[in-house]
């Protein structure tokens, strides 16, 4: 029997229509718009300034802090600005504008497909490594991969998992790359666990990719400690506590880290960045995105710099269909609603899902029926009817009591209302409030 997460979940359509595409290299864009802030934590400071010239894979913004990361050029060209741009939140952001110059690689890059399988950094150094490489969470957490790697005092890590779920619908971005760059995510899964000081991974895919789960295990086979994990298809797997209770059936307590029960979770798309970091001296500076909808001519997975407007992605799809309703980054259950299609790609950026009209419109809000579906599907056993009443009326401290800061905003409960309440929308009002009045009393 396939192993799962124990509590709630969801099984919704997984219209998995881009599965099988090879990925694409798109064209490099005549311009770009790099935003210093594409990770959780502190946003980064810009080292370079307007009229710089620049190569692909320099350094143009510094971290900031602990919880931060470096941002390196994805073009070769001439700083163009230092200016606020609207990003995928509908917000301003301060980004670094490029104009594209030809496609310069920094020459200490190795861009060789030659696969390199030995490890000659220590794990101290492979840390340093992946900070400088400004490595961040691909699965849309977008968590500095070298905060994961630095195990506090007095705590060890027994296993590293690895996510190769992409149980959110519409994507299959990681599924490809497992697909076409299952070595390489190997050899990165050996050099994580040489980081952590472990000798076992395990790699958790949904038995929906079945072509993946037996490239997989057969490359496992020449890679000591690395076991590949099938698991069930339940929404929201890919998140990491329900990852870690599948895969080793473990409970991470509540407002702890992953750490305290023996694991550390990286996304398969950030083990391929770490592999091509350590081995190839490569900084993140693209990345793999599933373009994809009913309507869409050509739903495709795309290996796009950072910094490219949606737009050309949308149109090496084929472009906007005449039915399009709403455009989503990301996959339905997690994504935002775009407000503009000029908004840049970034380090968190794993798909565009282009909806039709018919599809994107929610249903008449009505009362709440007391049917607790919403409380039977939350994997965290959370109340989200209740954490909603209680946001709308700005109770807070029932808010925290109920533990509105454990909701990992899988969507879940909206997926299943049905009176088509906004449960998720105001929980993570609640939750920026909550996260507001705790963070005042440190």
């Amino acid at each position: 029997m396939l192993k799962t997460f124990s509590l709630g979940g969801v099984h919704p359509a997984e219209n998995k229509y881009s599965a099988g595409k090879k990925i694409e290299f798109l064209p490099v864009p005549k311009q770009v718009s790099v935003p210093v802030a594409q990770h959780i934590g502190a946003p980064s400071e810009p080292v370079v300034k307007k009229g710089d010239v620049v190569k692909v894979g320099q350094l143009i913004a510094k971290s900031t802090g602990f919880v931060s990361a470096n941002i390196h050029a994805p073009v070769s060209g001439t700083v163009f600005k230092i200016d606020d741009i609207l990003d995928a939140s509908g917000y301003k952001r301060k980004a670094i504008i490029i104009k594209t110059e030809g496609d310069e690689w920094d020459e200490s890059i190795d861009r060789s497909p030659q696969l390199r399988k030995e490890i000659t950094l220590s794990a101290e150094e492979i840390v340093k490594k992946v900070g400088e490489a400004g490595i961040v969470g691909l699965g849309g957490a977008t968590f500095p991969a070298q905060v994961k790697l630095s195990v506090p005092p007095g705590k060890t890590c027994e296993v590293l998992i690895l996510n190769g779920v992409e149980c959110e619908p519409y994507l299959t971005s990681d599924h490809q790359l497992m697909m076409e760059k299952g070595e390489e995510i190997m050899v990165g899964t050996q050099i994580l666990m040489k980081a952590l000081k472990v000798d076992k991974a395990i790699i958790g895919i949904e038995n929906n990719k079945k072509d993946a789960i037996d490239h997989m295990t057969s490359l496992a086979t020449g890679y000591p400690g690395i076991t590949i994990e099938p698991l069930k298809v339940q929404y929201p797997q890919g998140g990491e506590k329900q990852l870690i209770d599948a895969c080793i059936k473990r409970q991470v307590p509540s407002g702890k880290l992953p750490i305290e029960v023996g694991a550390v979770v990286q996304n398969v798309g950030t083990t391929f960045a770490v592999y091509e970091a350590v081995q190839k001296n490569k900084p993140l500076v693209e990345r793999v995105v599933t373009v994809t909808g009913k309507s869409v001519t050509n739903p495709c997975n795309l290996m796009a710099r950072v910094g490219t407007p949606l737009t050309e992605l949308i149109e090496a799809a084929g472009g906007l269909p005449e039915d399009t309703g709403k455009i989503i980054g990301g996959g339905p259950m997690m994504g935002k609603a775009l407000s503009s299609t000029d908004v840049p790609v970034t380090k968190g950026s794993s798909g565009i899902l282009i909806m039709p009209e018919d599809g994107a419109k929610r249903g008449t809000v009505e009362s709440c029926i007391r049917c607790s579906k919403c409380v039977s599907v939350c994997p965290m056993g959370l109340s989200p009817y209740l954490l909603m009443t209680v946001t709308d009326k700005k109770i807070w401290d029932r808010a925290e009591e109920e533990k509105i800061m454990d909701c990992i905003e899988c969507g879940s409960c909206s997926f299943t209302c049905p009176a088509s309440r906004p449960l998720l929308d105001y929980i993570r009002l609640g939750k920026g409030k909550v996260g507001q009045i705790m963070r005042s009393r440190k």
